[in-house]
């Protein structure tokens, strides 16, 4: 059970480094090539949500992620026992959302710096604690719809032995 709060503790401290490094060694707005037109690093601030929606709400941002944090943790202390892959995407949005407030709450903003262009489109700049939220969603979506076919097999199995 604890290993799944150290890979929450992994991810904010691989996301607080690197936010580190890209403040101290970069100017805001700079930008590096790591691959061609596809991949940059740049230095970018965010006082709002993905695609920098809602700017400068930092009180909804403070209360939205208490109450996510305080969920995320109910969830894993209820499933994480029986089910190994949710425990583990809880751990990643747990994660994920303590990285990125530790930046709204310390900075006023959050540091972000991957920079991708895929297929011409110039995708929002975003940081470690955005990817680990988003793999975090993607991996309760796929255990959602896993638990949902085994209830429908179990249900099945229970109806054809019934007689049903």
């Amino acid at each position: 059970m604890y290993l799944y709060y150290i890979l929450a503790l992994l991810v904010i401290a691989i996301d607080q480094l690197t936010k580190w490094v890209i403040v101290k060694t970069m100017e805001l707005g700079e930008q590096l090539t790591v691959i061609g037109n596809f991949f940059h690093l740049t230095s970018h601030r965010n006082s709002g949500a993905a695609w920098g929606i809602l700017q400068g709400q930092m009180g909804f941002f403070y209360i939205i992620t208490i109450i996510v944090m305080i969920g995320v943790i109910y969830f894993m202390q209820k499933y994480a026992k029986e089910n190994k892959l949710a425990a583990i995407a809880l751990s990643l949005i747990l994660g994920g959302a303590i990285g990125n407030f530790i930046d709204r709450l310390f900075r006023k903003e959050v540091v972000d710096f991957f920079d991708f262009t895929i297929f011409g489109y110039d995708y929002p700049i975003f940081n470690i604690a955005d990817s680990a939220l988003v793999a975090g969603v993607i991996l309760v979506i796929i255990v959602t719809i896993i638990d949902e076919r085994k209830e429908k097999r179990q249900n099945d199995k229970t109806a054809h032995g019934n007689g049903n």
